[in-house]
Formats: C-alpha cells, sequence, structure tokens
C-alpha cells in the first residue's frame, strides 16, 4: 500500500443497513471549542468495559488535575484520574446510566486554578514496548467510540492471535455526531502519531476508514499520513456513507473481507480497530504523559446553537445545553450519542465520561407499539444477517437461551432493525433485555 492512497470499498450486501438522516450540517463546519472548568465534577468510578475502578481518595482530599482518584480494579480495568484541581467535596452513589447498577461516584469543587499534576513527556524511540503499554494503563485510555474497552488489553493481543491489520475508524455513521470529524481535522499530526505508537506494539498494515462523506477529513489523514513515518504502512480508505459502517465487526468485513466469528472479536480474524479518538489519546498519554480527563463532545438537536467542545469528564450535561442556548422548547430528552445507538439519560444533569461522544437533545416522540406485520425488513436491513423479529418473540414468553440458540451475542445493537420497523416495535429494548437475561441464566 503507498501512503495516502485513497481508495472506495464498497463491499455492502444489498439492504444491509440504513440510511439515516445524518444531520450533521449544523455542527460538521463548527471548530471545537474548549469548554469553561465547571464548578463541580462528578466522576463515576464505572466508565469503562470491564471491572469498574477502585476508589483512591478521601472527602476532604486535596487533589491536582491528572492524579488518579480511582485505580483500575482489574487487568480489564482502567484508572480514573481527577479532570480539575479542588477538594473532594463529596462520596457518593448514584445509579449507573448504562448498566442500571450503583456505582461510587466522586464530586471535586474545583479551585478555578487547574493545577496538574507533573507530566512526563516521553520519546518514542526511547520506549519499549512494556513501556509504552504502562502508559496507556496508567494514562487510564478506552474504547472512546462508546465501547470504552480499556486500550492497554486491545494493543496486546495473545501471542496465538497474531494480528496483520490495524483498522483506525474515522466513520462516524450514527447521525448528528461530527466529534470525530472534528478530530481528524483540528488533531491529525497527534492521530498519525498516534498511529505510529500503535505500530510499534502492533507492526502491522494501517487501514484508516473515514466515510465518504467527509472529504476534507479523507484529504486531511492522506497528506498527513502520507508525510509521515509510518505512511508506507498507511492507507486512507473512503468507505460508503451507510449505517452502521462504522461498527468494528462490519469495518472488518467489508475492508477485509473477514467474518468475525460469532461471539469473538477482531483480533480472532487478525484485526485490531481503534477509534480515532482513542488513537489521538495513545499519543497524549504515551510522547505527552497526559492522562484522559476529557474528550470532543457534539451537542446538537433542540438546542440554539449546537456545536463541538473540549469537555473534561464530570461535566454535568446541563452545563453545555445552557452554554449552547439551552433546550428549545418542547425537548424533553437528552441522549448519551446518537439516536441510533445513544442511551437516553435519565437528568440532563448526567456528566460527561469517557464514552460520551455526543449530547443529543430532542423530543421524545415515541409511538405506540404494534403487532408485528412480519414484513422482514428488521432482517433483511441487520448488518449481521440476524433474525431481530425472533429476539422480540422470545422475550416476549421469557425464553431466554432460544435467543441464544439465534445467536443474540453476534448483535451490535445498531438499532437498525427498530429503524426500519413499520410496527414502532422497540427492538433493541428487547434485545437487551434478552441479553441481560441470558446472561444470569448462564450463569447459574
Amino acid at each position: 500500500m503507498d501512503g495516502g492512497n485513497v481508495n472506495v470499498i464498497d463491499h455492502l450486501l444489498p439492504g444491509k443497513g440504513v440510511h439515516p438522516e445524518y444531520r450533521k450540517e449544523a455542527t460538521s463546519g463548527r471548530s471545537i471549542e474548549r469548554f469553561p472548568l465547571p464548578g463541580v465534577v462528578h466522576l463515576p468510578v464505572a466508565q469503562n468495559l470491564g471491572a469498574p475502578s477502585k476508589l483512591k481518595v478521601k472527602r476532604g482530599e486535596e487533589v491536582l488535575t491528572g492524579q488518579v482518584i480511582a485505580e483500575a480494579g482489574g487487568y480489564v480495568s482502567a484508572p480514573i484520574h481527577a479532570t480539575v484541581s479542588g477538594k473532594v467535596s463529596k462520596i457518593t452513589q448514584d445509579v449507573h446510566f448504562a448498566s442500571g447498577k450503583p456505582v461510587d461516584v466522586v464530586l471535586i469543587d474545583s479551585d478555578g486554578r487547574d493545577q496538574w499534576v507533573e507530566l512526563k513527556k516521553a520519546s518514542l524511540k526511547d520506549l519499549s514496548t512494556d513501556d509504552i503499554l504502562k502508559r496507556i494503563w496508567d494514562g487510564g485510555l478506552v474504547g472512546m467510540g462508546g465501547a470504552t474497552f480499556p486500550t492497554h488489553v486491545k494493543l496486546k493481543p495473545p501471542a496465538d492471535k497474531p494480528i496483520d491489520t490495524l483498522i483506525v475508524n474515522g466513520a462516524e455513521c450514527e447521525p448528528w455526531i461530527t466529534s470525530d470529524h472534528r478530530m481528524m481535522l483540528e488533531y491529525g499530526r497527534e492521530i498519525v502519531s498516534g498511529i505510529e505508537v500503535m505500530r510499534k506494539l502492533v507492526p502491522a498494515t494501517v487501514i484508516f476508514a473515514i466515510e465518504g462523506n467527509k472529504p476534507d477529513a479523507i484529504e486531511k489523514m492522506s497528506e498527513l499520513a502520507s508525510s509521515s513515518r509510518a505512511g508506507k504502512h498507511v492507507e486512507v480508505v473512503a468507505v460508503p456513507t451507510r449505517y452502521p459502517m462504522g461498527g468494528e465487526k462490519t469495518l472488518v468485513q467489508h475492508l477485509l473481507d473477514r467474518e468475525v466469528p460469532i461471539g469473538g472479536l477482531p483480533l480472532d480474524v487478525g484485526v485490531v480497530v481503534q477509534n480515532v479518538s482513542t488513537v489521538k489519546a495513545i499519543h497524549d498519554a504515551v510522547i505527552e504523559g497526559r492522562p484522559l480527563v476529557e474528550r470532543a463532545v457534539t451537542v446538537a438537536g433542540m438546542v440554539e446553537r449546537p456545536g463541538n467542545f473540549m469537555v473534561r469528564f464530570g461535566t454535568p450535561a446541563r452545563a453545555l445545553i445552557d452554554h449552547c442556548g439551552g433546550p428549545a422548547i418542547g425537548a424533553n430528552e437528552v441522549i448519551f450519542g446518537g439516536p441510533m445507538m445513544g442511551i437516553s439519560q435519565c437528568s440532563f444533569d448526567s456528566p460527561v465520561i469517557k464514552g460520551t461522544n455526543c449530547i443529543l437533545v430532542k423530543r421524545n416522540t415515541k409511538r405506540p407499539e404494534r403487532g408485528c406485520i412480519r414484513c422482514a425488513r428488521c432482517i433483511s436491513h441487520c448488518p449481521m444477517d440476524l433474525m431481530p423479529t425472533m429476539y422480540v418473540q422470545f422475550a416476549k414468553a421469557k425464553r431466554w437461551e432460544s435467543c441464544g440458540e439465534y445467536f443474540i451475542d453476534d448483535c451490535i445493537e445498531c438499532g437498525s432493525c427498530s429503524y426500519s420497523c413499520p410496527a414502532s416495535i422497540p427492538i433493541v429494548q428487547y434485545i437487551k433485555l434478552a441479553k441481560a437475561e441470558l446472561r444470569k441464566v448462564r450463569s447459574k
């Protein structure tokens, strides 16, 4: 592969996925603004897939920005850092917005000075692979595309699973969200540096995948990649604009024509996938010595002035919404993420965390669920070739093990089924319920 080459790959099967209204125009041209430091941050200790972090601070303790306030709870875990300097005013419990389980939340009153711990910069040539992995783990890095899987685990694949391809995921196929798009335009050099770091850990060919509706990002990353030290190993690929193109398994299948096995991961077919914001965070942690305390977030939907902001974790969503002019009349729902895979919040005060790439303000116009008309649209649009309508039937009958027999574990919960359903059946909700109940059955 020649550095900087741009290919268009379209291996999508007819009808797979959907074409929702993307509605990115309001923010795609808006540069990332640095959001003001909040007066108080709310930091849950569960911000990654895997074990939650373990508290290291007490009420009344003074902390610096970047200081570890909760250490990793195991290998598949990541530490949490203070995102402002100040005093720990309270440690309480709240319901985790994704799991519904109670978790510890650390409240830090900002002193307004943003005093940092000492940051130890490094040169890539002076670091061993163990040094790099430690800096990534110590930095608290997780997948920032939404999955929040600890990054150090992903970049140390088992010896029996050789990796030949690294995919940098810049597809950003979810409607409304433009934070990754802006990251590529504004932090492209850091992203390329992160690619060089990854290649020292996993010396593989790199495919940089960007949806074709982002020609400026394609041009920018092609230019930067071709002139970098990793240039001859990097190919920028324009993938079709179709949801859910940004899903890991979808990218692997359509870029490499490899099918991830049921219940498996991309590493099972020789691939590691990293989101572009994660790759930028790898540069920050390894080269700059800077832990993960902030991320780019799109604020969109029913607000007066939508935009993209660099936000410290723990900042309440309400602060960003008010900064954007407040919710419009009739808005009654805030979603973290996009309308397809995002999670509706129980409060406008829910804090931004590591997996929050968008705050979408909208009016909930949920239509009543009707009976399935057997149209099979959910089946024809499923990118994983599953039968979503069967999961609804099994869930209503509490036949959880039958869901497993129909490969529910392979569902990526992209929402294409719910989006295409003319009967307004909340199929993904049934799938989430079935997966949770099936886990209980299997654990017995």
